[in-house]
C-alpha cells in the first residue's frame, strides 16, 4: 500500500484483554457452516473439568446442520473433540469493521474498526474415527482418485476448436536449440582464459551465466568446466560452478596474505 492511500482511523480497543479460541474446524463443518441461515443453530460445545486434568472440549453438530443438502459429502459425524494448546510464543488478535447499514459503497473512511480480543488458546476439531467418518474419508479417497480427464466420443465436428501445428513450449525449445547451434565453439584455450578471468571476479556461476559470458554452446561447455571445476550439490552454492583448488587464483586473497605476511615482519 503506497503512502498517499494510507488512511488513519481510530481502533477500539474496549475488548483487547479478552480471550478468544482460535478453532480450525474439517473443511465439511466450515462448508456446512457456510450453508446455514444466521439465525440457525448449528452445534453445542462441551467443556468438561476434572480436577489435575486439562479440561476436555467436544463440539456436537445440530441436527439442522446434519440434515443439509449436500451432495458433494452426503453425511457428517455428529460428535467431534477439540484438542487444546495454549498459545505462548505468539500474539495474535481477532479484529472486525462495521460498515453503517444506509452506505451504498464501501468507503474506507466509513468503516468502524474493533479489536474482539486476544487469541489464548488454539483448538484442533477433530472427529472420531467411527463409521460415519470412515465412509467420509472412503469417498473423498474415491473421488480424488477419479481422472479428471476424460475421453469422450463427439457426435458432431465442434467448429470452434482450433487445432496448432505446434505447441508453444516445443517452439521455443526448438528456438533455444537454433540459437545454441549458431554458436559457434572457440578454441579451448580462448574459453579457458574467460572462464579464469571470470572467476577472478566472482568466486561462483551458475551455468546460464557462463554461457552468456563465453557464448559457448552449452554441452561445449561443460566439458571445458569437468576439467577445471567443481560442481556443487550442498546449499548454499547449490547447483553452481567454482574452481578447483589447483586453479583457484583470487586477488582478495593474494592481497590478505601479503597484509599478513607485512604484519608478521612488523
Amino acid at each position: 500500500m503506497s503512502k498517499d492511500s494510507h488512511i488513519d482511523r481510530d481502533l477500539d480497543l474496549s475488548n483487547a484483554n479478552r480471550g478468544v479460541w482460535l478453532v480450525k474446524v474439517p473443511k465439511y463443518v466450515a462448508n456446512r457452516w457456510e450453508k446455514a441461515p444466521s439465525d440457525m443453530e448449528v452445534g453445542k460445545l462441551k467443556i468438561t473439568k476434572q480436577q489435575g486434568q486439562k479440561p476436555q472440549v467436544s463440539l456436537t453438530l445440530s441436527s439442522p446442520i446434519l440434515n443439509l443438502s449436500d451432495s458433494n459429502e452426503g453425511s457428517i459425524p455428529k460428535d467431534h473433540r477439540l484438542d487444546v494448546s495454549t498459545v505462548t510464543q505468539q500474539t495474535l488478535g481477532v479484529f472486525s469493521h462495521v460498515i453503517p447499514t444506509n452506505m451504498d459503497s464501501v468507503i474506507p473512511e466509513t468503516e468502524k474498526l474493533y479489536m474482539e480480543g486476544k487469541i489464548v488458546q488454539k483448538l484442533e476439531c477433530r472427529p472420531y474415527a467411527d463409521n460415519c467418518y470412515m465412509k467420509l474419508k472412503l469417498e473423498s479417497i474415491r473421488k480424488a482418485s477419479l481422472p479428471t480427464r476424460k475421453v469422450q466420443q463427439l457426435e458432431r465436428v465442434v467448429q470452434t476448436y482450433k487445432p496448432v501445428s505446434d505447441h508453444k513450449n516445443n517452439i521455443e525449445y526448438m528456438e533455444r536449440k537454433k540459437a545454441e547451434g549458431k554458436k559457434a565453439r572457440d578454441d579451448k584455450d580462448a574459453v579457458l582464459e574467460m572462464l579464469f578471468a571470470a572467476f577472478e571476479k566472482h568466486q561462483y556461476y551458475n551455468i546460464k551465466d557462463l554461457v552468456k559470458i563465453t557464448k559457448q554452446p552449452i554441452t561445449y561447455l561443460k566439458e571445458i568446466l569437468k576439467e577445471v571445476c567443481n560442481y556443487n550439490l550442498k546449499n548454499p552454492h547449490k547447483n553452481m560452478w567454482e574452481l578447483k583448488p589447483e586453479y583457484r587464483h583470487y586477488k582478495q586473497a593474494e592481497d590478505a596474505e601479503r597484509k599478513k605476511e607485512d604484519s608478521d615482519d612488523d
